[in-house]
């Protein structure tokens, strides 16, 4: 019996896995810019004013606030080594956290400022 449990939650938690990879790349891929964030996040906070500055439109999803919030976590980690937030991606390209956001604003990313940047991926 304990071979049957262990084979249905094995299964179930792989699923669980799937389904979370799944949404995070669709989010990723539906929204120019996407902040996966948890409402408490004094860094994440600062992320979202760096973009409401910039006038960008972005996608917040707050990881805290979400059923599968751990689940599309554990993704990112899987999708792009960080597991810490906020997770940041402009234009379906992984930008890392707020530092790292920081780090474009001052000095841009492969040559482009932030601004081309939100310009091309359609949140400006």
């Amino acid at each position: 019996m304990s071979f049957i449990f262990r084979r249905f939650f094995s299964s179930t938690t792989s699923t669980m896995s799937d389904a979370a990879t799944q949404k995070a790349k669709q989010l990723i891929n539906d929204n120019a810019v996407v902040v996966f964030s948890k409402s408490y996040c004094p860094y994440c906070s600062n992320t979202k004013q760096i973009l409401d500055g910039l006038n960008a439109k972005y996608t917040t999803y707050e990881l805290n606030q979400e059923s599968d919030g751990s689940d599309v976590q554990d993704a990112l980690l899987k999708l792009t080594g960080q597991r810490t937030v906020p997770n940041i991606f402009i234009g379906k390209q992984h930008i890392g956290g707020n530092s790292d956001l920081e780090a474009v604003v001052k000095n841009g990313k492969n040559g482009k400022k932030i601004q081309e940047l939100l310009q091309e991926a359609g949140a400006l």
